[in-house]
């Protein structure tokens, strides 16, 4: 594989395709408006490593907002580990926070953070699993680039141990492969990006049929700006599957960044078909005019 190189124009062309296919995903998957309160993806990409994201930070900063009500159940639960069955307890508790922090605050760090502590505490494969992917949908819809890779991370972690207990699960390689390219690989973590096609090119070397591979190898092509490859593999998962728009939309990048803005425009063009959304299609035709 080629070095990996960002210019100026490479990392532009990124970060929009990660905007509009941020876009498609949180239409698709997750809230469709992002809070006010976070950063777009363009702009917070290219500064990850300089805000890294502190979980006990934002512990502390949680817990002064809550009520005393609140303040005395979570207190309650954190000192809930006191004899007997540590573990089991201890299990319990982080699930018991994971779901106070979601479903009362809709607070997704802290919910990330206790499911993975709960996780790597029963140490299964289904728990580890579980855990992993609910975090994979959830990052995966965060427009915060240090948060995204925070959680990026946890995942990561939980997957790695979920291969450990079952190093033949290919379906846990790709979504370890994921992780890495769309958590810190998708704001410009060369390295990153690199770990996750290498986790990725273990599954199709096996079996070159597996299209959810091969379409996160194409992004991760397109991330890495290896823009050759990631149009022979994205053109192969549409081949077969003609309306996944994630593909499609991939694909367009991709050819944009080769620079060949004739491909690149008819692609877009049907990735506003598929997706069918005022929102998504505006986003698309910003992106036209970039191409003229």
């Amino acid at each position: 594989m080629q070095p990996y190189f960002f210019d100026v124009k490479k990392q532009q062309l990124i970060l929009s395709a990660a905007g509009i296919v941020l876009l498609l995903l949180l239409w698709f998957f997750g809230k469709t408006v992002a809070d006010k309160t976070d950063k777009p993806v363009s702009q917070t990409a290219g500064n990850s490593e300089k805000s890294a994201f502190n979980i006990d930070t934002h512990l502390k900063a949680s817990k002064q907002k809550l009520t005393i009500e609140q303040t005395n159940y979570v207190n309650e639960l954190e000192n809930s580990v006191s004899r007997g069955d540590v573990k089991g307890q201890q299990e319990k508790a982080f699930t018991e926070l994971a779901r106070f922090w979601h479903d009362s605050l809709d607070n997704h760090e802290l919910y990330v953070f206790y499911i993975s502590k709960a996780a790597m505490l029963v140490n299964s494969e289904k728990n580890l699993t579980f855990a992993a992917r609910q975090i994979s949908g959830d990052f995966r819809n965060e427009p915060d680039a240090a948060k995204r890779g925070w959680k990026a991370d946890q995942a990561i972690a939980l997957l790695t141990k979920a291969i450990e207990l079952n190093p033949a699960n290919d379906s846990l390689k790709i979504d370890l492969g994921a992780a890495y390219i769309f958590g810190k690989g998708m704001a410009g973590n060369a390295e990153e990006t690199m770990k996750g096609v290498q986790q990725l090119l273990q599954v199709v070397r096996k079996d070159s049929l597996n299209m959810q591979a091969q379409m996160v190898l194409g992004i991760g092509g397109v991330v890495s700006t290896q823009y050759d490859k990631a149009i022979e593999r994205l053109n192969k998962v549409i081949q077969q599957q003609p309306r996944n728009a994630e593909a499609v939309s991939w694909l367009a990048e991709a050819y944009a960044g080769k620079g060949d803005n004739v491909n690149a425009r008819k692609w877009f063009e049907i990735s506003k078909q598929l997706i069918n959304n005022p929102e998504y299609s505006k986003e698309i035709d910003g992106r036209l005019k970039e191409l003229k």
